[in-house]
C-alpha cells in the first residue's frame, strides 16, 4: 500500500519547535505521512496553537481529568484508536507515556533527546538540566538522539544520532540552542528513514 499515508500523532507540552520542523518537512518533501493529532497535557501552549492554525485536531489530556491513572491511560488509548494513529512522535512532551500505551504501540513511539544517549538520559534529564550536566562533565561533544520509547526513560533503541561540538565558552543556554538546531534536522531525517523502512 505505497499510497497509504502513515497517520501520526505528536505529543507536546511546549512551543513545539520540533513538531513544526517535522510538519514543515512532511509538507515540503511530501513524505508518505500526515500529522492528524496533536495531544498535549497543556491546553494552551505553542504546539496546540500551531496545530489549530494548521487544521490538525488537538486533544488536551491530563491525569488530573481522571480519578485514576488507568482511566487516563485508557482515555489516551481510546483517543489514539479513534483517530487511527499508527505512530506517535514525542516532541517536548513532559510526561511519561503510560505503559499501556507503550505496549499497544510497541516500536511505534519515537522521541528526541537533547544529548547523546545513553549518556545524560533518564528521569529528570530534560531541557536545560541536560545541557548543564553535559558542561559539568566536561564533555567536548554533545548532540541529539532519536530513539524508540519503552517503559523506561530514554532506554529504548537508538534510531539516529547527530553530534554538535561543546565550545569552551558555552553556557547551558548556548549549548541548548545549538543542540535544538541539530534536533530540527535530525528528527525529520529520522522519521523519513523510519517511514521508508516501514513502507518498503
Amino acid at each position: 500500500m505505497r499510497n497509504h499515508k502513515s497517520r501520526l500523532a505528536v505529543f507536546c507540552s511546549g512551543d513545539g519547535s520540533n513538531f513544526k520542523s517535522i510538519h514543515r518537512t512532511i509538507e515540503d518533501k511530501q513524505l508518505n505521512a500526515e500529522i492528524v493529532l496533536c495531544l498535549s497535557n497543556r491546553e494552551q501552549c505553542g504546539a496546540m496553537e500551531f496545530a489549530r492554525n494548521n487544521g490538525i485536531t488537538t486533544v488536551h489530556l491530563t491525569e488530573k481529568q481522571f480519578t485514576s491513572f488507568d482511566e487516563f491511560a485508557d482515555a489516551m488509548l481510546r483517543c489514539l484508536r479513534e483517530h487511527g494513529i499508527e505512530m506517535i512522535l514525542l516532541a517536548g512532551y513532559m510526561r511519561k507515556v503510560p505503559d499501556a500505551v507503550v505496549a499497544a504501540f510497541r516500536d511505534k513511539i519515537i522521541n528526541i533527546h537533547p544529548a547523546l544517549l545513553p549518556k545524560f538520559g533518564g528521569e529528570g534529564m530534560y531541557g536545560i538540566h541536560v545541557h548543564t550536566a553535559v558542561l559539568a562533565a566536561g564533555e567536548t561533544q554533545s548532540g541529539a538522539t532519536v530513539h524508540l520509547v519503552n517503559e523506561e526513560y530514554d532506554q529504548g533503541g537508538i534510531l539516529m544520532q547527530r553530534h554538535v561540538p561543546v565550545l569552551s565558552d558555552d553556557t547551558p543556554e548556548t549549548l541548548a540552542a545549538r543542540v535544538l538546531a541539530c534536533e530540527h534536522t535530525l528528527y525529520p531525517d529520522s522519521l523519513e528513514k523510519l517511514l521508508a523502512e516501514q513502507q518498503s
